[in-house]
């Protein structure tokens, strides 16, 4: 019997133990079940509402029973007699939410001061204040380079004060957190500025400074020297405003300073204090004809102001110090990082084998495939063997020049400083350069030196050595860019020759598709070029008359639509001189897309064109991708197949190149290149011969201060046809398009095989 029992559980014995789980979860299940109908004190069936519903939970002693929440959709109606209030959407979340920015620094000058200290102080801690203004009592002001100036027209030092106060209120007081009064005789340390307000609680009312006791009032009010600047917070100065006017008109001082401190006083109560919340506000009072260079590092370190400032030079000498301090100090923590850094690297799995050097830098970037793989430029003293024009050798110059000399100096003090004092290491040679863009981590150099190495005793002898050095990327910060929107409107404009015209059929066709179908906000303008022969036989023979049937057609089919065209009669069919006449006859805030009878209008070659051409700030000359001549690309019986494949393929970039010799397509508002070519009128008076060797981005190039954005476009990508190269044109130009010409034809690889067949042909 037992061996029977043991023969039928056998088999179940590897599912026991989940079908006990099974079975203890039923029960627990049940068990749970009984509590919860039992729970209401009754053991029956769960009460129902007369709906059917269960009824709502039931409410606690003495209080008010919840009802079931259930949403209410309450249906929009608007009051036909009343206006319509349009809903203000901001751009950004944030300013929507209501945050808002941490500080504002208000300088106030003179007309003393304000093109000499007031310079220095934008020139040395303008670029560490995001927001920097300047206010003066002079009247229409002249606003130096570079600063955002207000004028309120009177002088007095005083009125300045008040006013300054009134305008910040104003329109700067809902922005701010934090608002750091100073004079331009005063040296901010403007990172301990930004550390200090980040340590307060902006819901308190804080006026921070060197506090000063008012002459003759009261021992324990006092007011904030001016000379060394002050911190008000938001909250006191919304405080303050209602009160300015009768400060202005009660109190009577001499001092700005010492008035907005009575004003508080008197009337909030708020005295001035040098520290609040375990913050010190320190501040360093330079002696006369005191040396900057000669001040004790230490104690300018944790300074928040310096006063006074006499002299700009004294600005700059004091920026300088602190500078270095501020170096020194970044150098130390990151020694101290690096041996943090090495110490927990001990811990690691990987041990020291997984410490990357530097230490503290990202590791070097590890290419998945062979096209990723990252180039070493070979370089020596003199020349570089890796030139942009494709030479294989050409002189090192300009900053590439200084890249290569400050490396080497940069090698020789680390060797120095290694090896000192047994080793002394003059440099004889460079024997081999080597260089290298890693996008992760900065421009890596390997070089090999021939030093001469002496050590103690007087005794030299030369060696070859081998060096590593990086040049890590710097931080990197969002550059501010005026806001742009993609609804502006986009005016096309095609210059189209008579060798061009056999073309014009496939741009039209495309412009219809991609900008016309899709109503897009893009107008088109064709530009004839007649040569003067042709220009005197128009009236017989129009040799656009073709094209013109073409546009004819094309505004039947699309009643809405007109394509004008202008006929120039020129024997130098010149860039700039073609955008003169078209430029006068379009209002300054128009947008021009210049293209080419070969560019493929795109809905987001547009938008690209709207987003990168920004009126008064920047210029967009796209790059656009040349596709190879087919006849070498695939030759024989593959071409039809393998060009259908190519076209049909999403790798559609595979077999051409970015032509970087050409500048036709070119994005820019009137009104920057009307500013643009007065300046070229007046350097060159209106010289045809001058004129015929520009182009549109040599004008911009040289006679504009406007950002030149030139930018691989892939959306533009162009087919293959000869292109015919003037060459009334200047050399440069000229040279320019045979390049474009060759270098279109195919790649290294295709032409090396095609003059490997053709060899083997001529063999047979």
């Amino acid at each position: 019997m037992r061996g029977a029992a043991r023969l039928l559980l056998g088999p179940l014995r590897p599912a026991l133990p989940l079908l006990l789980g099974l079975s203890l979860g039923c029960s627990l299940s049940l068990l749970r079940v009984s509590w919860s109908q039992g729970g209401g004190g009754g053991g029956g069936e769960p009460c129902l509402a007369p709906d059917g519903r269960p009824p709502a939970a039931a409410a606690p002693p003495g209080g008010p029973r919840q009802e079931d929440f259930r949403p209410r959709i309450v249906p929009y109606s608007r009051d036909p007699s009343k206006p319509h209030k349009k809903v203000l959407r901001t751009r950004y979340i944030q300013t929507e939410l209501g945050f808002r920015e941490r500080l504002l620094v208000a300088v106030l000058s003179s007309k003393a001061t304000l093109n000499t200290l007031a310079v220095a102080v934008n020139k040395t801690v303008g670029h560490h204040f995001s927001h920097l203004l300047y206010f003066t009592g002079l009247r229409s002001a002249k606003t130096p380079h570079g600063m955002t100036l207000v004028s309120h027209g009177d002088e007095r030092p005083v009125w300045l004060m008040y006013e300054t106060m009134r305008y910040i209120h104003q329109h700067l007081g809902s922005d701010f957190d934090w608002f750091f009064v100073m004079q331009d005789d005063t040296y901010a340390h403007a990172e301990q500025v930004k550390a200090l307000v980040s340590h307060l609680s902006i819901s308190q009312d804080i006026y921070l400074g060197r506090a000063e006791e008012f002459i003759g009032g009261d021992e324990r009010a006092r007011y904030c020297h001016g000379g060394f600047g002050y911190l008000l917070s938001r909250s006191l100065l919304l405080k303050l405003h209602p009160y300015l006017d009768s400060c202005r008109n009660e109190i009577l001082s001499v001092r700005p300073d010492e008035w907005l401190g009575r004003c508080l006083v008197d009337f909030l109560g708020v005295s001035c204090v040098s520290q609040h919340q375990g913050q010190l506000y320190l501040t360093h009072e330079l002696a006369k004809n005191a040396d900057p260079e000669k001040e004790e590092g230490r104690g300018l370190w944790g300074t928040v102001a310096v006063y006074p400032v006499t002299d700009p030079s004294l600005m700059y000498s004091l920026h300088k110090q602190f500078s270095r301090i501020q170096l020194d100090k970044t150098y130390q923590e990151m020694e101290q990082l690096q041996v943090q850094i090495r110490n927990l690297t001990s811990l690691m799995p990987s041990g020291e084998a997984g410490l990357a050097w530097p230490v503290g830098i990202s590791a070097p970037f590890v290419p998945k495939s062979r096209f990723e793989v990252i180039g070493w430029e070979y370089f020596t003293e003199q020349h570089s063997f890796s030139c942009p024009s494709g030479a294989p050798k050409c002189e090192l110059v300009g900053a590439s020049k200084a890249d290569v000399a400050d490396i080497l100096q940069a090698a020789l003090e680390q060797l120095n400083r290694r090896y000192q004092p047994r080793l002394r290491f003059h440099k004889r040679q460079l024997l081999n350069g080597y260089r290298r863009f890693d996008p992760t981590r900065g421009m890596e150099y390997q070089l090999d030196l021939l030093l001469e190495a002496a050590t103690q005793k007087g005794h030299r002898h030369l060696l070859a050595k081998r060096v590593s050095l990086l040049r890590p990327l710097s931080k990197v910060e969002i550059i501010p860019m005026p806001y742009v929107t993609e609804a502006t409107r986009v005016q096309l404009v095609l210059p189209l020759t008579v060798q061009e015209r056999d073309f014009v059929g496939s741009f039209l066709d495309t412009f219809a598709m991609n900008a016309l179908d899709t109503h897009d906000n893009a107008w088109l303008l064709l530009l004839f070029i007649y040569d003067p022969y042709d220009a005197q036989r128009v009236g017989q023979v129009d040799v656009f008359a073709g094209v013109k049937a073409m546009v004819a057609e094309l505004e039947k089919r699309y009643a809405d639509v007109k394509i004008p065209w202008i006929s120039v009669k020129t024997e130098v069919p010149s860039q700039v001189k073609l955008m003169d006449v078209i430029s006068k006859k379009h209002p300054v805030d128009t947008l021009f897309f210049l293209v080419s009878v070969w560019t493929e209008v795109t809905g987001e070659v547009l938008n690209h064109c709207r987003m990168n051409a920004i009126s008064s700030w920047q210029v967009f000359f796209p790059v656009h991708f040349q596709e190879f001549n087919p006849a070498l690309t695939y030759r024989g019986e593959q071409a039809a197949s393998a060009a259908a494949a190519s076209s049909s393929s999403a790798d559609f970039l595979r077999d051409g190149h970015f032509d970087r010799h050409v500048f036709a397509e070119a994005c820019f508002y009137n009104l920057d290149y009307m500013a643009a070519r007065s300046k070229l009128a007046a350097d060159i008076l209106d010289q045809d011969e001058v004129l015929e060797g520009l182009e549109v981005f040599d004008v911009f190039l040289r006679y504009s201060e406007l950002h030149l954005f030139r930018a691989v476009e892939p959306g533009l990508v162009q087919k293959y046809a000869p292109r015919s190269c003037d060459p009334r044109l200047s050399e440069e130009l000229y040279h320019h398009c045979i390049l474009s010409n060759l270098e279109g034809l195919a790649s290294r690889s295709h032409l090396a095989m095609a003059l490997f067949e053709q060899e083997q042909a001529n063999s047979t």
